[in-house]
């Protein structure tokens, strides 16, 4: 009886019926992720402006590509990185540029601290974070993106 009823059940799940119903749910979950929007979180460690141009060169072209409102991008400055975000920096315009497209900037405020920087020193566009490898570390457990160009 139980052999009757394990051939019965694999044959049931055979069917087409149970074929439609697990396509269905496949379909249904990749129409969900796709809805999504991308998140990536990008470190900026380097006080390179050509790294800091490279980043925002990246930043632009995932916007362009995705679609702005398809992707939720992040760039996180620490170590000798933050001196970009200054406001003399020779990346501010760029740096603007991106805010403006909805790109969150942030600083850290350990770096800030070390470096005795303060919220005036800094671009008006920048939004803080008190360590920048946690807030790396807590978007990369969230599921983000992870990209240091």
């Amino acid at each position: 009886m139980r052999r009757l009823f394990l051939a019965v059940l694999v044959a049931a799940c055979a069917s087409p019926f149970c074929a439609a119903a697990q396509s269905a749910t496949a379909a249904s979950a990749t129409a969900a992720s796709a809805a999504a929007p991308a998140r990536v979180v990008v470190q900026v460690s380097e006080a390179d402006p050509a790294r800091w141009n490279l980043v925002l060169n990246n930043v632009k072209n995932l916007q362009d590509d995705l679609g702005a409102n398809n992707v939720t991008i992040e760039i996180v400055a620490y170590g000798p990185g933050i001196g970009m975000l200054k406001l003399e920096a020779p990346t501010s315009s760029r740096v603007t540029d991106a805010a403006k497209a909805g790109v969150l900037i942030q600083a850290c405020e350990n770096t800030m601290r070390n470096q005795k920087l303060v919220r005036a020193d800094m671009h008006p566009n920048v939004s803080y974070v008190p360590a920048g490898v946690t807030q790396i570390v807590k978007r990369q457990q969230e599921g983000w993106a992870y990209l240091r160009p």
